[in-house]
């Protein structure tokens, strides 16, 4: 297909997608431009105070990556106020969203509700990292000429939109950074929203309570909400919620567009201060286990789930995860963020350097071992890797795989994927991709839309340091 046309097809796909949107949620409408100011003003307060980025920068880019955003973004009206860190945005006067950074914690956006007091606990000095460090203090040239070429191309602008922002690229081969490039302003300690990539981070912890003992896969969760004799919500396992098997009645996450302002999902992301306590309220759209359908509900309630069972308290989610995860990878540039309430927002708030993102790929790469102890239950890797039922984008429990038979996980290997390859994937081009044959772990983080899939150069990407680092060629789509 011709480059223009093939664009002008994907341009009236998005628009008709969002004038669908339009017409099918007219009840929803007056909820979009709280929507769509909550989800700006998160992104600009975090990549602002957290990440040190230009908040000009941040919102150029965003909108650039997701169809029909600037149908809208003229009409954006955003201030970013460093003395009180914090940032407010409307839009067409309308749908006032303010998010709050504190120190430590990131931001969350503040609906006007009480506030959960949060007291940030000190690391502990005394405990080592277990994982041997992957890279010294300076940016990893190259190791050969292959592998420069592929960041080259990773790095480049199309001729034609869309664009792809390339803001990071780390490529681990056997424990060790073999390559690594930045854009402009980011750096090696540069902590980088993950968006969904961070349902990855919560899988590895539920894990870790799975091994402790403190939750199990396959038995009800204990949801307050759902523990009455009749409530069918009640058959939701660990296992439901990891697989997006759990049936709520809170719509789709899948896509990153305009027309996703009117999914409820995203009223529970940019409306609610409590988001775990809106998504446990809702009722069954499906039976539990019989549909797979992509929503950050379900990792907000695995969010809620942790932050009981390591204690109860922000600072106890924090106090746990670095125990447990971020100080023996030796991830020192993490944040997670919370909402109002108190509860981790583990759908899509975490933000860590590209290296640390790194780090946590080769946990998986060693099977959930680092420097020789197991962090992760036996089993776990294989278990987060093994694919879902109708589960068309390949998607395992807490990762994207390309076992099994489905449409995603095909198309990836038919465009040169490893077929043991699995990853975190977080919208608009954000992944953590591990392939264990290869002894590889490839993080990509930039702003990128999510269609067509070619658009962020990932594929190319893939190719070419599989073609650069392994022991012979490898042809594309082989496995």
């Amino acid at each position: 297909m011709p480059q223009m046309t093939r664009r002008n097809l994907i341009l009236i796909l998005a628009a008709t997608t969002a004038l669908g949107a339009l017409a099918m949620s007219a009840a929803r409408a007056r909820d979009v431009p709280k929507v769509a100011t909550g989800f700006m003003a998160n992104i600009l307060c975090s990549e602002t105070f957290v990440s040190g980025l230009q908040p000009e920068k941040t919102l150029s880019e965003t909108t650039d990556a997701m169809p029909g955003a600037n149908l809208i973004a003229w009409a954006m009206d955003y201030r970013v106020d460093r003395a009180r860190r914090d940032v407010t945005v409307n839009l067409f006067g309308l749908g006032k969203s303010h998010a709050v950074h504190r120190e430590g914690l990131g931001c969350y956006l503040d609906h006007g509700d009480a506030v959960a007091e949060v007291s940030v606990p000190s690391a502990d000095p005394r405990q080592p990292a277990l994982l041997p460090d992957i890279a010294g203090p300076a940016v990893v040239t190259p190791a050969t000429p292959q592998l420069a070429s592929a960041l080259d191309r990773a790095f480049a602008e199309p001729e034609q939109p869309p664009h792809r922002h390339t803001r990071a690229v780390v490529v681990l081969k056997d424990g060790h950074v073999v390559a690594e490039r930045y854009a402009e302003g980011f750096g090696i300690d540069t902590p980088i929203l993950g968006f969904s990539a961070t349902k990855s981070v919560i899988s590895a912890l539920t894990g870790i309570l799975v091994r402790k003992g403190a939750l199990t896969l396959d038995k009800p969760v204990p949801v307050a909400a759902w523990q009455g004799a009749a409530d069918p919500r009640g058959a939701i396992t660990v296992d439901h919620l990891l697989r997006h098997t759990a049936g709520l009645a809170i719509g789709s996450s899948l896509e990153a567009s305009l027309g996703a302002a009117f999914e409820p999902v995203n009223r529970m992301k940019f409306m609610e201060s409590d988001m775990a306590g809106y998504a446990e309220s809702l009722d069954l759209a499906t039976l539990p286990g019989s549909v797979w359908n992509y929503n950050d509900g379900n990792f907000v309630i695995l969010s809620h789930l942790i932050r009981n069972a390591a204690g109860g308290k922000a600072a106890d989610v924090i106090r746990f995860a670095r125990q447990e995860l971020f100080t023996p990878l030796g991830m020192r540039n993490v944040t997670i963020e919370f909402d109002a309430s108190g509860n981790p927002e583990g759908s899509s708030q975490m933000l860590a350097s590209a290296r640390d993102w790194a780090r946590f790929g080769a946990l998986y790469l060693n099977d959930g071992v680092a420097g020789g102890k197991r962090l992760l239950p036996e089993g776990w890797v294989n278990y987060s890797a093994s694919p879902t039922k109708n589960a068309w984008v390949g998607y395992g429990a807490g990762f994207w795989t390309n076992l099994g038979d489905s449409f995603g996980a095909s198309y990836r290997v038919e465009h040169g994927w490893p077929r043991d390859a699995f990853f975190a994937k977080g919208t608009i081009g954000q992944y953590v991709i591990i392939i264990p044959s290869e002894r590889l772990v490839i993080v990509r983080l930039g702003r990128s839309p999510n269609w067509p899939p070619e658009a962020d150069g990932v594929f190319d990407l893939v190719r070419d340091v599989v073609a650069a680092t392994g022991n012979k060629p490898r042809l594309a789509g082989s496995n």
